[in-house]
């Protein structure tokens, strides 16, 4: 049943998610932002929109932002400074093909009503090229900021994806911990496709069962090959015990890409410096594991941006291209 499972194409939900995603095939993506700022929490941003347009033109499938609303010290990255729905929206009206995807929105710290109105926005403005990750959170220091509980995070967050789902529907009716709607009053926009594709970051505070079953796709780390192949197969085996459709599964990597193309690997903060040749045999590794898109994050590289950009380009996007 696994087997079959993993041939079945997956859900038709918008632009962005039936390009990026393909069964028994890899993508390749990048983590915003594009630059690198191995000695400092906070990035200068410099080029940012002009990095991101060069991506699109280079042929990268997406680029992902992250919901970091304080500059923790004990947490020690910034990400992209600039709120990603803001963010978003700017890059909507600045890129025409590339997938614009936020890994993760915070869902306990947001209201999921603002969630769903700013998704479906970025999703109307750029022509269905959203992908909506969201995650239970893990900067405990963040919570009593927002007067928010830390240790009931997890109800909050199974209440928040109801709650985005339901604003997909027209004049929806909901109540629960988020909020009562009683069907006389419509959220606008929806959606361009036939609803927001969200994707489940790791646990979630969630169960397995619960995880495989209420996503369009899950969001992993890396790992070694024998463990990720294991996680990649618990999942898909829940989702085919319950009869479900295939779903798609993307992991992050950090990379520093050195000029030799056959230098071998030294381990950075989850991922690798290497060699191109090294991290195109990676690819197919996770790809044959059942991993569908890659996340790749620069953060540590050494050398130029845009010099890396156009070598993983020429290097791997031939074999990895949406």
């Amino acid at each position: 049943m696994l087997d079959t499972l993993e041939a079945q194409g997956f859900a038709t939900i918008n632009r962005a998610y039936n390009t990026v995603f393909r069964p028994e095939r890899l993508s390749l993506g990048l983590v915003m932002p594009l630059e690198a700022y191995p000695n400092s929490a906070v990035p200068a941003m410099d080029r940012h929109i002009e990095r991101v347009q060069l991506a699109e033109k280079l042929g990268f499938a997406s680029v992902w932002l992250r919901d970091v609303p304080f500059n923790v010290p004990s947490f020690g990255d910034a990400g992209q400074i600039f709120d990603p729905f803001v963010y978003l929206g700017a890059l909507s009206m600045t890129t025409s093909q590339i997938a614009l995807g936020v890994a993760s929105i915070v869902l306990p710290l947001r209201h999921p009503a603002h969630v769903a109105k700013a998704a479906a926005s970025v999703d109307a403005l750029s022509g269905g090229r959203l992908l909506l990750g969201v995650a239970s959170g893990d900067r405990r220091e963040e919570y009593p900021a927002m007067g928010m509980s830390f240790t009931d995070r997890g109800k909050r967050f199974r209440d928040s994806m109801d709650y985005i789902r339901a604003m997909g529907e027209g004049y929806p009716s909901l109540n629960n911990g988020q909020g009562a709607l009683s069907g006389g009053m419509d959220m606008l926009p929806k959606p361009a496709g036939s609803r927001l594709p969200v994707l489940i970051t790791g646990g979630s505070q969630q169960s397995p069962d619960w995880v495989a079953q209420n996503g369009d796709g899950w969001m992993t780390y890396p790992r070694d090959a024998t463990s990720q192949g294991r996680v990649v197969a618990d999942y898909r085996a829940r989702i085919a015990e319950t009869g479900g459709q295939n779903k798609p599964v993307m992991q992050s990597l950090y990379v520093d890409l050195v000029a030799d193309a056959d230098a071998t690997p030294r381990p950075i903060h989850l991922g690798f410096q290497s060699g191109v040749n090294f991290l195109r045999g990676y690819l197919q590794e996770v790809q044959a594991l059942g991993i569908n898109h890659v996340a790749l994050n620069l953060r540590f590289n050494h050398a130029d941006i845009e010099t890396t950009l156009r070598c993983l380009s020429d290097e791997l996007l031939p074999d990895f291209s949406v």
